[in-house]
């Protein structure tokens, strides 16, 4: 079996991280988001990966034929030259999507959720139709586009934008499963799979909708970045305990990588990744965030809502709060307060930020 992940481009709604790592390399929860999505498609029968890309980064190349050796399968790039939105991808990859009359995956790069792909799969052979879209319900449908079908059956009748009325509370999820019968639907321009497409399949009666069960996040700035982090560690928590930090010091759902060091007296958690080679001093308190690869956290520090990006420092009696975002290999120098910070790389902090900004 194929999938198409609609990796797309420079990642700017995260940033600062992602002007160090195209966006699907950046960890969540210790583990690039891109893998995340891979490893549910190869557990679900996946062979072929294909990701669309808008821009060729080396950096993503190189790691992409370390996973095909790994998982033992297939990952081909497919490079668009200029933007083809969200169905124009899937007419690039036509030729590696379309070789035979199995169905196929397809993705947005920033959901994060408990993958449904061999129910979803199921689902769909079921009913027979051209496509499948996942769907999640929604606490306040009139900010999003919501999708409305049959409860027994899901078929969809149509597609509301911001509805003011309550005619539904799902949302697509952006997981998809089609027939290779529905590519012939998509020409070679910019196209929207959401505005111009499924909405054609739905009137034709040739498009079902699939609930989730379980979270579902768009991880793709900062916030929601954290806040999928708070529900993907709760997930672990029912499905695989095991694999968090308890003990002494340690509140709710903490994961740690077993190369970081923690020191004496600190309070982690709840809602806490630390990652590879990660040192945290002394005295440290420490509640959702996510600390990258190779940052260090000096003594008596106090991080809440925060991400800390590679090799990035944080001096002693910080603190740091509401959405502060420190870039790969920042300073933050000691007894300083950010709030709402966004830094750049390599930049070094020697007064405190009390209000929301970006440091470049």
């Amino acid at each position: 079996m194929k999938a198409l992940i609609l990796v797309g481009g420079y990642g700017t709604r995260l940033r600062p991280l992602t002007l160090s790592v195209p966006k699907p390399l950046v960890e969540f929860c210790n583990k690039p988001i891109l893998l995340h999505q891979v490893e549910a498609l190869v557990k679900a029968g996946v062979d072929h990966v294909v990701l669309a890309v808008s821009y060729m980064s080396e950096l993503l190349e190189r790691e992409m034929r370390v996973q095909e050796q790994r998982l033992g399968i297939r990952i081909s790039l497919s490079h668009e030259k200029e933007p083809l939105g969200t169905a124009g991808p899937l007419a690039l990859a036509r030729e590696l999507l379309n070789i035979d009359d199995e169905p196929f995956f397809v993705l947005n790069s920033d959901v994060i959720c408990d993958f449904p792909f061999k129910d979803l799969l199921q689902f769909h052979r079921n009913h027979g139709k051209e496509g499948t879209i996942v769907v999640t319900r929604v606490e306040e449908p009139s900010k999003y586009g919501v999708v409305v079908f049959e409860a027994d059956s899901g078929r969809i009748h149509r597609f509301v934008e911001k509805p003011q009325v309550f005619v539904s509370n799902k949302i697509n999820a952006g997981i998809y499963i089609f027939n290779p019968s529905m590519l012939s639907r998509i020409q070679l321009r910019p196209t929207s799979i959401e505005k111009e497409i499924f909405p054609v399949m739905a009137e034709e009666g040739q498009l079902y909708a699939m609930e989730l069960q379980g979270f579902w996040m768009d991880i793709g700035q900062p916030k929601d970045f954290l806040t999928g982090m708070c529900m993907y560690l709760q997930s672990l928590r029912q499905h695989a305990p095991d694999r968090l930090r308890t003990g002494p010091g340690f509140l709710g759902n903490v994961l740690v990588d077993p190369t970081a060091q923690i020191g004496e007296n600190c309070t982690i958690g709840p809602n806490v990744t630390i990652g590879a080679g990660v040192v945290v001093e002394d005295g440290v308190r420490i509640k959702r965030c996510t600390v990258l690869k190779g940052a260090r956290v000096r003594s008596h520090s106090w991080l809440e809502s925060c991400i800390v990006g590679w090799s990035s420092s944080v001096g002693q009696w910080v603190r740091m709060e509401n959405v502060t975002v420190l870039g790969e290999d920042v300073i933050v120098n000691d007894e300083l307060y950010l709030n709402g910070a966004n830094v750049l790389p390599h930049k070094s902090i020697n007064e405190s930020v009390p209000d929301p900004r970006i440091i470049m």
